[in-house]
């Protein structure tokens, strides 16, 4: 029996890194970017059903996120339809994910994990936090990304605050040294629960 921890948090607090820590712990992964990017490839689930919805977003033979974004600014109502064909493919590649997942610690990187009613299929949730300043600056300084853009994205997700308090572990990640400390006491922790289990 595997253990179940969903991985959360906003834009630019360091998710992406702490993932990796949970797999060098021992830990599998499955990410939901990366379920998207592999849906959204040549020969992936996404192609079919999207070259029939809207046959502009498909470019040799992978759906173009630009495309898709291009499509989204001129027909807001799109997106429900978008949603209505990835999601069903992303929650079936999750749930492959976890029939054949061999670790006992299975994470699940979803950045809208709460937004989307995600963490009631979790055991537990972790939430990545930093202060909002230090966010904006990692933001800004690592991406293409404009301040609009950022705030916009930041205005579609759950407050911070709020994520943290509905999580069952918090990892600061201010230092690598400091999140990868705090990582090893969340698996020791979730280890242990088995253990007595």
């Amino acid at each position: 029996m595997s253990f179940a921890l969903g991985l959360t948090g906003s834009i630019g607090m360091g998710k992406s890194t702490t993932a990796q820590m949970f797999v060098e712990e021992g830990c599998a992964l499955w990410d939901a970017d990366a379920a998207v990017h592999r849906l959204y490839s040549r020969e992936g689930a996404a192609v079919a059903p999207m070259s029939v919805a809207f046959p502009d977003a498909v470019l040799d033979g992978a759906v173009s996120r630009d495309a898709l974004k291009q499509i989204l600014s001129t027909d807001p109502a799109a997106l429900k339809v978008i949603e209505g064909i990835v999601h069903p493919l992303v929650a079936a590649d999750r749930t492959a994910f976890r029939e054949t997942a061999t670790a006992d610690i299975l994470v699940f990187d979803i950045p809208l994990l709460f937004e989307t009613g995600g963490e009631v299929a979790m055991d537990a949730v972790a939430c990545v936090s930093i202060p909002a300043d230090e966010q904006k600056r990692r933001v800004m300084e690592r991406s293409t990304m404009t301040e609009d853009q950022f705030e916009h994205i930041r205005a579609k997700q759950m407050p911070n605050d709020e994520k943290c308090a509905r999580s069952d572990f918090v990892i600061v990640t201010d230092t690598l040294d400091h999140a990868r400390a705090q990582v090893q006491d969340v698996v020791r922790q979730i280890r242990a629960g088995m253990a007595n289990a």
